[in-house]
């Protein structure tokens, strides 16, 4: 993070804005809305702020900028159009640790202005970090258009319960379990609809019946994190995935997907590189035991789909010899993922009407799969886990059966802005792989549908749009004519 995102109070505490103009304008409008005491130091002052200080309600210095003048501030705003004024400013409020932004110079600001969405006393901030403003505004309409207005009035009927929540359920995590419990149930369904003294009516029925049998049991979510884009995950894995107490995790789950975790939540890396697991099958299952019969809501993120290749079966037969609840969220798999995102169709009509997903390597560190049924024409077979045993797929796929020059692909870090996609034949793919330095998670495509790669590609990661691409246009209906405070630097 280039800035630590944070809330501060201002209400009845002096704020200082440098500059008398409509950006400095702008700028009091929020300090104001936030309570703040400002005073504008400014030869002069626009139509606005006349009316404003005329009025009383701000304070007006009649002159340009001193030092003294950050003193006492609670934080300082540089508003102005002479460059030398916003550094002077900037150097300043930063000498003497108070936080200054200076509009549009995000290079001399100690803070930045966000977007925001205002549904007090819910906001939301959305910030670039000074980089896109425009970006910034875009977020902030589509966030306008998710968040119904009666959000804030939601949140001042919580408030109003909270200090009894205390009193009623000491423990903290059963507390924010029950909070969320009737804010996902018919407290948040009545709200919305309207009926907002039924709401509060069952809110106050839920403190008095207190904590309940779904508050304290403990649960294991095995998710399907997908193939490595945060943006292929299903709305069930992000929402369990803000529920869990504590995630346990393999080396497949990118660090994007990890970010989206509950940020308290406990983290416990399983490993699970070839030849090496930092913890064995076994001791992961009597984990997610053990972590669930403590009351902890567990979440078990795994690459792709926990039934491909991705030893859930195994996980969910322990649980259910225990009597652990559990939950399975289905996941993108690496070869429905890589393979759309590098261009490769996995069934086509010309080239293909089977589909095999096989192993690259068993339990056993040995690739003694059945060839014979892999190696048949008018088939796709994708390896999962292939790359150290690369050569040796090539080469029994060729041995069994199928051309030398059957088209092949290995896709690297398929679905990320990592992905390379690297092309070949049985004969010539092991070559070609052993030039570069590949680094895992890998996919392995042979057949046909190979050959259309080149001609279907649309995933470059690297490459500027063009037209016709998928990322060409920006412009949604949610965009145009989007309106609303852009987040600055200033």
């Amino acid at each position: 993070m280039d800035f630590f995102p944070i809330f501060m109070r201002i209400r009845d505490r002096s704020c200082l804005v440098v500059g008398g103009g409509v950006v400095a304008a702008r700028k009091i409008d929020l300090l104001r809305k936030a309570g703040g005491r400002v005073t504008v130091v400014s030869p002069e002052l626009c139509l606005e702020l006349t009316a404003l200080q005329s009025r009383g309600e701000i304070e007006h210095v009649e002159r340009g900028f001193r030092e003294d003048d950050i003193h006492g501030r609670v934080l300082v705003v540089a508003a102005t159009d002479d460059q030398e004024v916003n550094r002077r400013v900037s150097q300043c409020g930063q000498q003497h640790g108070i936080a200054v932004n200076v509009v549009d110079q995000p290079d001399l600001c100690s803070f930045i202005t966000p977007a925001m969405v205002d549904r007090s006393p819910l906001q939301i901030a959305i910030s670039t970090g000074g980089t896109s403003p425009v970006l910034a505004r875009l977020l902030r309409a589509r966030i306008e258009s998710l968040v119904p207005a009666s959000y804030g009035r939601l949140a001042t009927l919580v408030e109003g319960f909270r200090e009894r929540a205390k009193r009623c359920i000491p423990n903290t995590e059963l507390r924010r379990r029950f909070w969320e419990r009737v804010l996902e149930g018919p407290v948040m369904e009545l709200f919305l609809s309207g009926r907002e003294r039924a709401a509060g009516e069952t809110l106050d029925k839920a403190l008095d019946a207190g904590v309940d049998a779904r508050d304290t049991g403990g649960e294991v979510f095995l998710v399907g994190a997908g193939p490595g884009d945060p943006d292929l995950l299903t709305f069930r894995a992000l929402r369990l995935m803000q529920r869990a107490d504590v995630v346990v995790y393999d080396n497949l789950v990118s660090p994007a997907i990890l970010e989206l975790v509950r940020r308290d939540a406990e983290r416990i890396y399983a490993g699970k590189k070839r030849n090496h697991h930092t913890l064995p099958q076994g001791d992961i299952n009597d984990l997610l035991i053990r972590l669930a019969q403590e009351g902890k809501r567990v979440l078990r993120l795994k690459g792709g789909d926990p039934f491909i290749f991705g030893r859930g079966g195994e996980e969910v037969d322990r649980l259910m010899q225990h009597g652990i609840p559990f939950q399975l969220v289905p996941g993108i798999t690496a070869a429905a993922g890589c393979a759309s995102f590098a261009g490769i169709p996995l069934t086509h009509r010309d080239h293909a009407q089977a589909l095999v997903f096989a192993t690259g390597h068993l339990q056993d560190g040995t690739i003694d799969l059945n060839w014979d049924m892999l190696a048949q024409p008018h088939q796709t077979v994708v390896f999962y886990m292939g790359l150290s045993g690369l050569p040796i797929i090539c080469r029994e796929m060729a041995a069994h059966g199928l051309p030398a020059s059957t088209p092949a692909a290995l896709v690297e870090q398929g679905t990320t802005q990592n992905q390379r996609v690297l092309v070949g034949t049985l004969e010539t793919l092991p070559d070609i792989v052993k030039g570069e330095e590949v680094q895992p998670p890998t996919l392995i495509i042979v057949g046909s549908v190979v050959a259309l790669q080149q001609r279907l590609q649309w995933f470059r990661p690297d490459a500027p749009p063009t037209r016709g691409s998928l990322f060409a246009s920006c412009t949604t209906p949610e965009t145009r004519g989007a309106t609303g405070t852009a987040e600055q630097a200033g």
